[in-house]
């Protein structure tokens, strides 16, 4: 183990065979995103630029302040490597991540080959099957992850400087007073508010359900659930039931799948 310029994301070195030849591997993290979206300086003025030319006004992405010495450990690191392989979370965010690494690592080595992890599981067979099915970072998930940002930004800024001068002219508040807006924020605390509103207002009726489970001879179980949910009636509820129990063979109509990624 060594260390790197940051205390926390040390450097940690072994020996591998990949590629079909032994290599030593060279091992370090980040701390969630080391870049961040944000507007050039000359659109830092609150007092001379209007927040509607935030929406068109250019951004662009850097390594921020708290990132600057994980920025310098793989800039060090990278000039001794061949191959750059990103082990960042397989969702969106850690694609996203893998590329603000990549953009950091690029300009340093020309023809560095790049690869992507993409494991399950943080687990011995996981990350030896990880590495030897390395497959190519995908840049479209990246992407979304940069279009989220740029609108959180400009949508944010924009309208937290627009209601923070327009309360400070209406009211006169202190001018150090900052009134934010958060596009996701706002639209969370209608769903807190809404929910409390039925909670409030919530009247308790008795209702009845009907669940089938079904488990096979090799111990395997599934639930199947109710499109109606529930009846708010007992008897009718009871009637189903009835015809159930009467016929309680079962035939699957019909089986629909999709895949799902976070």
């Amino acid at each position: 183990m060594r260390e790197g310029f940051s205390r926390y994301n040390k450097i940690y070195e072994f020996n591998y065979q990949i590629f079909n030849q032994k290599v030593q591997m060279s091992f370090t993290s980040v701390s969630g995103h080391i870049m961040n979206c944000d507007f050039t300086a000359a659109h830092n003025s609150w007092a001379q630029v209007d927040p509607v030319v935030l929406f068109d006004a250019p951004v662009q992405k850097r390594v921020t302040d708290r990132a600057t010495d994980i920025e310098k450990t793989l800039k060090r690191e990278i000039v001794k490597c061949q191959t750059l392989i990103i082990w960042t979370d397989c969702d969106r965010e850690g694609e996203n991540i893998g590329y603000e690494i990549m953009n950091v690592c690029r300009p340093l080595k020309n023809g560095l080959k790049i690869c992507r992890a993409r494991f399950s599981e943080i687990t011995y067979e996981s990350a030896v099957r990880a590495l030897s099915n390395l497959i190519q970072p995908d840049e479209r998930i990246s992407a979304a992850v940069d279009v989220r940002q740029e609108l959180d930004l400009r949508i944010g800024a924009a309208f937290t400087r627009f209601q923070t001068l327009r309360l400070h002219r209406l009211f006169g508040f202190d001018s150090k007073q900052i009134f934010s807006y958060g596009p996701c924020q706002f639209p969370t605390l209608d769903f807190i508010v809404e929910r409390y509103l039925q909670r409030e207002n919530f009247i308790r009726e008795p209702f009845w359900k009907i669940t089938v489970e079904h488990q096979t001879d090799n111990g395997q179980f599934c639930e199947f659930i109710w499109e109606r949910n529930r009846l708010f009636e007992h008897q009718p509820c009871l009637m189903i039931y009835d015809m159930i129990m009467d016929e309680p063979l079962a035939r699957v109509m019909d089986i629909k799948s999709k895949r799902k990624s976070k």
